[in-house]
């Protein structure tokens, strides 16, 4: 695996979600507790333009730099928040989600998951996306966990990978007995053995 900055260390790709979402904001409020919460570098995949806008609408000073290579951002982190730029088609308007943004969105995913395939990023770290927004852009997947796993298929063969959702925290871990299934669906689904 390749190894970046000085520290040695390869930063999380960290993807913008719906640009119109919280997204951006939980991007920028990481950024500002990167140094009080010992925030490993993350490098945020999405609109530069968003994000500016999202930090002046919230009263943020956030310096920021555009990069090509995510292995540029652990050097950067510590002083701006480094991005790949992913160019909107609209712009994006809090609280307010466009379909037109939908291939933005996911290849922001797509460009992270290829980052950390080839080497240049450690992991994939996604910030919430609108599903029905997506679906009118032709999303053809229930998730982001299934979008993954297709994904992964694709640049881990040999493929296809059954998608598993965990929910982790310090005391406890959960894998949910399904995803992206309506609560009235589980009934009919669950067998017992």
């Amino acid at each position: 695996m390749t190894q970046a900055g000085s520290t040695g260390v390869l930063p999380l790709a960290l993807t913008m979600g719906d640009p119109a979402g919280i997204g951006p904001e939980i991007a920028l409020k990481a950024w500002l507790a990167r140094t009080p919460e010992r925030l490993a570098p993350f490098c945020f995949y999405g609109s530069t333009e968003a994000l500016r806008l999202r930090a002046e609408a919230l009263g943020f000073a956030v310096p920021m730099t555009v990069i090509d290579d995510p292995q540029q951002a652990v050097a950067l982190f510590a002083s701006a928040l480094p991005i790949i730029d992913i160019p909107l088609v609209v712009p994006a308007i809090a609280g307010q989600p466009s379909s037109a943004n939908g291939p933005a969105v996911v290849g922001a995913i797509t460009r992270a998951v290829v980052d950390v395939q080839r080497g240049a990023a450690r992991a994939v770290v996604t910030n919430p996306i609108a599903k029905s927004i997506l679906y009118e852009a032709g999303f053809k997947y229930p998730g982001h966990t299934e979008f993954l796993a297709a994904l992964a298929g694709e640049h881990w063969p040999p493929g296809p990978y059954q998608p598993v959702m965990m929910l982790a925290g310090a005391d406890l871990k959960v894998v949910p007995l399904t995803i992206h299934v309506a609560l009235t669906e589980v009934p009919r689904l669950v067998t017992r053995g």
